[in-house]
């Protein structure tokens, strides 16, 4: 008799023979600049960590102030004895520097967005959504049984065409979302908001940004995207993390009151799964406050991205679409790919392939990314290597 998951063997045999399957590897210590993976130290060009503040003192002893009063856990889900006074006092800090009503936390920005998506959203309901969108959303999505139009990338005229297939549904009750990612996770290119805002709002639809990769990243002190186009109170449902340039853990929905308290009873990640643990929570709290006290931070991620970008672009790299501290190196082929990676790890630096089904067959890329805590000096070294292996393997 057969083992019920052998058809599993299966397709891991088939991705190894692609040479697509591979281990994570495994970070001894901190989520530093340069760090030790596998026991290699390296320039770290794949961390989401993107101001530094992972590592950040003020946090780190938040944290453990956190731990020593409050305790390791929080003890329950949100809608039962699980809220703590340190989640409503995130959340009114994000709902102020968000500039929206209100603010609601979630375990993950993964949560957040699938969630808060299947939530708000029915069967009789319709979603739109970039083409390149977060696999949240989508999952948000399905989750949701809403009918899901897809557009394409940054296409507004598509998205247009989009809304138009929707107003006989509209008339008939049916509610509209129309999503975008405020900053794309593989290509950095920035989402066109202001253009899907003007636009959904001729038809009276809903928008939503994932603001994931331009939270602490786009807009003063790192407002996110609504900020940077400056349309602020012109996004219905912003969603952001707590997992990439804030350091530590989570995500969360910003938006008006009546929003809020409509996810507080009906989104599943806060009525089924346990609450931020308070080391998490003081930490984010610290976080927020370094935003707008210590301004450099960002400043010194901006410089590095033009730096570094400059860099790959003289040598010859395609960087694709990037306008942000993410950059592809774009290579077209899968086993290739993998090939860059692994001769960058043998070489110092630490650049994960990215191949399908994250990203389409074709477009395989290694992605990079720079952070505040990078030195010049790392970044010329990661780029000398990025020659190297680059001329090695036909690339430039």
């Amino acid at each position: 008799m057969g083992y019920a998951l052998d058809y599993l063997a299966k397709e891991i045999e088939k991705m190894k023979e692609q040479k697509l399957f591979r281990y994570p590897r495994v970070l001894h210590g901190r989520q530093l600049a340069k760090c030790v993976y596998d026991g290699k130290e390296l320039v770290n060009l794949s961390s989401n960590n993107y101001l530094g503040f992972a590592n950040h003192p003020r946090m780190i002893a938040a944290a453990e102030k956190a731990v020593r009063e409050l305790g390791a856990g929080s003890g329950a889900v949100r809608t039962i004895a699980g809220t703590m006074e340190g989640h409503t006092e995130l959340e009114r800090k994000i709902a102020k520097f968000k500039h929206t009503e209100a603010a609601l936390v979630f375990q993950s920005g993964f949560t957040a967005n699938s969630g808060t998506v299947s939530a708000v959203l029915g069967k009789n309901d319709i979603i739109i959504s970039d083409e390149l969108n977060h696999a949240s959303i989508i999952d948000g999505c399905r989750l949701s049984r809403a009918e899901i139009k897809v557009f394409r990338h940054a296409d507004m005229q598509h998205l247009r065409e989009r809304l138009e297939e929707c107003k006989e549904a509209m008339i008939k009750g049916a509610h509209v979302l129309v999503i975008t990612d405020g900053v794309f996770s593989m290509d950095g290119d920035i989402g066109k908001l202001d253009e899907m805002c003007k636009i959904a709002k001729e038809y009276g639809a809903i928008t939503m940004v994932d603001d994931a990769h331009a939270s602490g990243v786009l807009g003063r002190n790192g407002r996110g995207t609504v900020d940077h186009f400056n349309i602020h109170g012109q996004v219905d449902i912003q969603v952001g993390t707590l997992s990439k340039a804030i350091g530590v853990l989570g995500g969360y929905v910003a938006g008006s009151q009546t929003l809020i308290d409509y996810l507080i009873m009906r989104a599943r990640p806060i009525l089924f799964s346990t609450s931020h643990p308070p080391a998490v929570t003081a930490a984010c709290l610290e976080a927020f406050d370094l935003l707008e006290q210590e301004p450099w931070h960002m400043e010194k991620l901006w410089s590095n991205t033009k730096f570094f970008k400059e860099g790959l672009s003289h040598l010859g790299f395609d960087t694709g679409l990037s306008q942000t501290p993410i950059t592809p190196v774009m290579v077209g082929d899968g086993a290739k790919t993998m090939k860059l990676s692994d001769r960058l790890f043998e070489e110092g630096v630490f650049v994960v392939g990215i191949a399908f089904p994250t990203v389409p067959v074709g477009k395989e890329r290694v992605r990079t990314i720079v952070t505040a805590a990078h030195s010049q000096e790392d970044l010329e070294f990661a780029l000398d290597k990025f020659e190297k292996v680059g001329k090695e393997l036909g690339l430039i």
